[in-house]
């Protein structure tokens, strides 16, 4: 391709930042109320709209919103959960932080979201949750899931860090397991800088993760500092410091406001880099989203073919960078990282399919702040790194 190669740096995951989110932390900073309180309040209600669920709790991260989540299902030593080795780490180390065991079944090639008949294979009596990640986007095939957490009579947990705007045959994420995390983290489709927010149907889930989030006490500082006067607190639970606060509520509030809008951005980019990849003898690009489905578009991976392509995935990145490209790693297979690795003795082998993808993915720059442009740049320069 005749494309000049680009002369600044693309920044993967940069987010989309407007005016609006820009005003409201001003606005914030001038009320004098930093921490939790009538902008987290905002920020809450608008996203149980959006979902369509009955409560929503805001955190400091999706993390947090995970290990809140198993702690109050009763999950500690002894117990197991199971989920994907195809995802951030986060998501297995909240399965250690209540000191229970993480189980990884393996993916589906297609979709790369976790395999049902895996996870069915690997419940054992000590198996509580099932703790599926709907990986860059796509959502996971829910029915059979439910189906062997039903039969087995285990929770479901899903992390969907990728998925705001995912529906899985008509439902939104965040409606259909028992718990479910998001995150607002600055490469996320809706930015607080960090951030989450946990939903649940079960009204004394959301209030138990509530407690547990600012510090176990009773009553919130906006409760207790608030017009309607101070009022004692009582510490109830040990609890943590997971709480979200105005400032980041403050960016929430617009990105919520822009989050479809912002998906049309991503849709239209996610089209063009089908229409100019496709066929590429070096690349497997993702499989089309399921006709019944929603999918996010948060992230667009490729499958580098290493062996034709005579380089690695991570020598297709540097030249990428090279390119002034910025590209991600989504993920490499997590049982292989050494703390996974040395503490439970996985080896590399156990999850074929999931090594597969990690030792050959790579995201391409997709964010609602790219420019046709931009597309246009990553583009070339995917071609000229390629070039026989």
């Amino acid at each position: 391709m005749s494309r000049k190669r680009r002369s600044e740096f693309l920044v993967f995951g940069s987010p989309a930042i407007g005016e609006e989110e820009i005003a409201e932390v001003v606005a914030t900073l001038r009320s004098g109320w930093l921490g939790t309180g009538p902008r987290v309040q905002r920020f809450e209600a608008a996203f149980r709209a959006y979902v369509d669920c009955a409560h929503a709790v805001a955190l400091n991260s999706c993390t947090a919103g995970l290990h809140l989540a198993l702690q109050i299902l009763g999950i500690g030593p002894g117990d197991e959960v199971i989920t994907t080795p195809l995802t951030f780490s986060a998501t297995a180390n909240v399965i250690v932080h209540v000191g229970a065991t993480p189980v990884f079944a393996d993916v589906d090639r297609r979709t790369m979201n976790v395999d049902p008949d895996a996870v069915a294979r690997a419940v054992t009596p000590r198996t509580k949750a099932i703790l599926p990640v709907h990986l860059a986007g796509r959502p996971c095939e829910m029915e059979p899931l439910l189906e062997v957490a039903h039969r087995h009579g285990l929770a479901v947990v899903e992390d969907a860090a990728h998925a705001i705007e995912a529906r899985h045959r008509g439902r939104a994420i965040g409606t259909i397991g028992d718990l479910t995390a998001f995150s607002f983290y600055v490469t996320k489709n809706l930015v607080t800088g960090e951030g989450g927010m946990v939903t649940t149907n079960t009204a004394a889930w959301a209030e138990e993760i509530r407690m547990r989030a600012l510090h176990g006490i009773s009553r919130d500082a906006w409760k207790r500092y608030s017009a309607e006067g101070f009022q004692p607190y009582d510490t109830l639970f040990p609890g943590y410091k997971y709480n979200m606060t105005d400032l980041q509520a403050a960016l929430g509030i617009h990105q919520l406001a822009r989050l479809e809008a912002n998906l049309a951005v991503r849709e239209r980019h996610w089209r063009r880099y089908d229409e100019a990849l496709r066929g590429h003898p070096l690349l497997t690009l993702p499989a089309p989203a399921d006709p019944r489905d929603r999918h996010a578009r948060h992230l667009y991976t490729v499958l580098l073919n290493t062996d034709r392509a005579r380089m690695s995935r991570n020598e297709f990145i540097v030249r990428l960078k090279a390119e002034n490209i910025g590209t991600g790693i989504h993920f490499t297979a997590l049982h292989l990282h050494s703390y996974y690795a040395k503490t439970f003795g996985f080896t590399r082998g156990q999850f074929p399919v999931a090594e597969f993808i990690g030792d050959r993915t790579v995201s391409l720059p997709l964010s609602a702040k790219l420019t046709d442009e931009d597309v246009e740049d990553v583009i070339a320069a995917v071609f000229r790194v390629l070039e026989p």
